[in-house]
């Protein structure tokens, strides 16, 4: 018995020792990056779903809406100006508001007030100066597309959802680069050279006459 589970002990540490080095590290990423640069090769992915993925990613998409109401509450602003914020930073990107609405009521009153809420997010977001034109279009799902499947009144299907829709036509900023374009100008902002100068004088190694 015991000479049976030493052999077995055994077995299972040479199993253990025969993994491919950086077993334990690859926790399903690996290879990734490679993947991605393959699929946008091959267009199976553009530069536009690339920035939409970061866009889900970094800040809330949709916001919520009271029953028949395409009001912003604060919640809703808030989550509004961190899109603002976000869409600001990559000019060179078009957006797109869709509405949508919870099952209750007719469908032609509900493809209405998804509008009138798409209009409301999009005007929101003109308000924090980013121009119409990048809005590309306001669509209204109604009650067709609903977040939970349920023929009562729900807040989680009263929303709007904003994506991003692809790139302003001959931005100067893309040329032919596009999305990498993007990552570059990322890149080159943030390395910013600080003054050894400013430094110096701040730490009263220099003083201006």
């Amino acid at each position: 018995m015991q000479k049976w589970i030493i052999t077995l002990g055994l077995s299972v540490a040479v199993a253990a020792c025969t993994r491919e080095a950086g077993y334990e590290a690859d926790q399903g990423a690996f290879g990734n990056a490679t993947l991605n640069n393959i699929q946008v090769m091959n267009g199976e992915l553009t530069y536009a779903q690339i920035l939409g993925q970061r866009f889900a990613a970094e800040v809330p998409t949709q916001i919520n809406f009271d029953f028949n109401s395409a009001q912003l509450d604060e919640t809703a602003q808030r989550v509004l100006l961190r899109q603002a914020n976000w869409i600001k930073q990559f000019p060179e990107a078009r957006f797109r508001v869709y509405g949508h609405t919870d099952a209750v009521g007719s469908t032609a009153y509900n493809q209405s007030l998804g509008q009138r809420r798409a209009n409301a997010a999009v005007a929101f977001l003109t308000r924090q100066g980013i121009s119409r034109s990048r809005l590309e279009a306001v669509v209204s799902f109604g009650k067709s597309r609903p977040l939970v499947a349920t023929p009562d009144r729900d807040r989680r299907n009263r929303r709007t959802v904003t994506e991003v829709s692809g790139f302003v036509d001959r931005a100067p900023q893309l040329l032919d680069g596009k999305y990498a374009a993007i990552v570059n100008r990322e890149y080159v902002e943030s390395a910013v050279y600080e003054s050894q100068l400013r430094r110096e004088t701040a730490i009263g190694d220099t003083s201006e006459q």
